[in-house]
């Protein structure tokens, strides 16, 4: 777990790591079949309870915590510190800082 930048949520936020991405990707995946079982709406709280087991935020929306890995984004920009989008982008929407790869 790490804290950095999220450009969805506009703030830092505590990002999960491969292993605990991997398991917070099956925690949803079991969410949805539990629903499927009881036929009712997804509540996911086996997810949401690990996402602040892990990292002490008590996040209210799964979808928020499948965009919480740090691998789904690049490195640090070299002028303002928030993370690039992507692994391979060249263009800090933050500061306008152009990234040599």
């Amino acid at each position: 777990m790490k804290i950095r930048y999220c450009w969805r949520c506009r703030m830092d936020v505590p990002m999960l790591d491969s292993e605990e991405g991997e398991i917070a990707s099956k925690l949803l995946s079991e969410g949805f079949q539990e629903a499927k079982k009881l036929r009712k709406p997804p509540r996911f709280s086996k997810l949401l309870s690990y996402y602040k087991d892990v990292t002490g935020f008590e996040e209210t929306n799964p979808n928020a915590i499948m965009h919480h890995f740090i691998d789904m984004y690049g490195p640090d920009c070299e002028n303002c510190g928030k993370p690039y989008r992507t692994e391979t982008a060249t263009f800090c929407p933050k500061c306008g800082n152009k990234r040599k790869l």
